[in-house]
């Protein structure tokens, strides 16, 4: 476990604990070893504030766990639901999203450089299966490795000490050991497709077709892995020379430096795309409404703006919202306001279009710009403020529509809102709010 994760003796690992079994296991034995390795463990849990009390319940439980064990303790959390609503992500998709966003602030906070997961065999084998269904290629579907850069922050290493073990090793090690967890009543649930993958089809191939379906997949998965892995150094040995020699290479390997490339550009690459650039050279390929994408006979991939390169706008527009309510127009959007006193507990009901601030920290005046060079924002749910346009990659909008985009500015220049992402964590409504500013917006 140690070697395959490379965490070397005196090293500083996040253990992402979120109360559940496999992550309570990955735990206890980081801590059983840390004297051993002289690891310093800090533990940190996500609440993804999807199941009331019992999440909260979840938290408490890991909180207390790492009080006892002696090791320090940080939490962030988020609504999901909400934030899936409104980036129109599965709700899987947008609470992996925010999760990681929280692991690599925090591991970044504490100066650490690699977060523990506690992925296991049996995770392995159902993501096989979801790729698989979704249409991944080799490097996909050669699933998790046990070690491998944040989607957030390559920087930050994110290790898997349990890859090794299957989920049976692991409850027996829990009932030997006598170690507390909180059971997720959403593992259970078949609305999620990784719950159906797991409770239905694994369950279904088994009993019919193969008993010793993991054994199998596994050995599969590691196949195809080292040959996606020869096949990406093959690429990305090309890639550093850029020899123009692009036609003669092998099919897999033509795919794999364009997907590279495409990566690079921040386009997502997918098969059509792909195909459709390395069957021909300098033909445009519309990705947008704004871009196209070609490649040439060296298979140098170069993307292409279809309207004039536009600059950051330097238009602003100052508010005051000193009245009870206003409305304004500000470069092809209608806002307007309304401060009242809400009803305290009570959440609002969301809708597209409009959000809601404490009305006390915002204050009576603000000013509507567009984003700028070295725009900083901290999204609700993050413990820290970050680039604005590194959180509009993470938010895969498109470099052309970004200059568009409106934000608001408090007095003090402090930014609370950006359009189409969440909404500030220093300006949201909380248990104190008295005074509530209700923003809308539409286009």
């Amino acid at each position: 476990m140690q070697s395959r994760c490379n965490l070397g003796r005196g090293k500083k690992v996040l253990a992402a604990v979120s109360g559940g079994l496999d992550s309570m296991v990955l735990l206890h034995s980081l801590h059983a070893l840390a004297g051993k390795w002289r690891w310093k463990i800090v533990v940190a849990h996500f609440n993804h504030q999807l199941r009331g009390r019992s999440s909260d319940a979840d938290e408490k439980l890991v909180r207390k766990t790492a009080v006892r064990l002696g090791l320090p303790f940080t939490a962030g959390r988020a609504d999901v639901k909400w934030f899936a609503q409104k980036s129109k992500l599965s709700m899987e998709m947008a609470a992996r999203k925010l999760r990681h966003e929280f692991f690599a602030q925090a591991a970044v906070q504490h100066k650490i450089s690699s977060v523990a997961l506690a992925h296991h065999a049996d995770d392995q084998l159902e993501l096989f299966f979801l790729r698989v269904l979704r249409g991944a290629g080799g490097e996909g579907v050669a699933g998790m490795k046990w070690r491998s850069p944040s989607p957030v922050n390559s920087k930050i290493k994110l290790i898997r000490p349990l890859l090794g073990f299957s989920k049976a090793e692991i409850l027996a090690f829990v009932r030997g050991n006598k170690i507390p967890f909180r059971e997720d009543a959403t593992n259970f649930s078949n609305d999620f497709l990784r719950n159906r993958v797991r409770n239905e089809l694994l369950p279904l191939l088994r009993r019919h077709y193969q008993p010793g379906l993991a054994k199998t997949v596994l050995r599969h998965m590691e196949i195809v892995g080292t040959e996606a892995e020869v096949v990406g150094q093959f690429a990305e040995n090309w890639l550093r020379r850029r020899r123009p020699d692009f036609g003669k290479l092998s099919i897999a390997v033509q795919r794999r430096v364009l997907q590279s490339q495409l990566t690079g550009l921040d386009v997502p690459p997918d098969f059509e795309l792909v195909e459709a650039l390395r069957r021909a050279a300098n033909v445009a390929v519309s990705v947008d409404s704004n871009f196209s994408i070609s490649r040439d006979a060296t298979g140098d991939v170069k993307l292409r703006h279809d309207l004039p390169e536009v600059r950051f706008k330097a238009d602003e527009l100052a508010l005051n919202l000193t009245g009870r309510a206003g409305d304004a127009e500000f470069d092809g959007a209608s806002l307007s306001w309304q401060v009242d006193t809400g009803k305290k507990g009570r959440r609002p009901i969301k809708k597209s279009g409009r959000e809601y601030f404490d009305a006390s920290k915002v204050g009576g005046r603000i000013i509507l710009r567009h984003w700028r060079p070295g725009d900083r924002f901290q999204p609700i749910g993050l413990k820290a403020a970050a680039k604005l346009q590194n959180l509009f990659t993470n938010a895969k909008i498109p470099r052309i529509r970004r200059r568009d985009l409106l934000v608001a500015a408090v007095a003090g220049a402090e930014i609370f809102w950006v359009e189409g992402l969440r909404i500030s964590e220093n300006f949201k409504l909380t248990a104190e709010t008295g005074r509530r500013l209700v923003w809308r917006w539409r286009r």
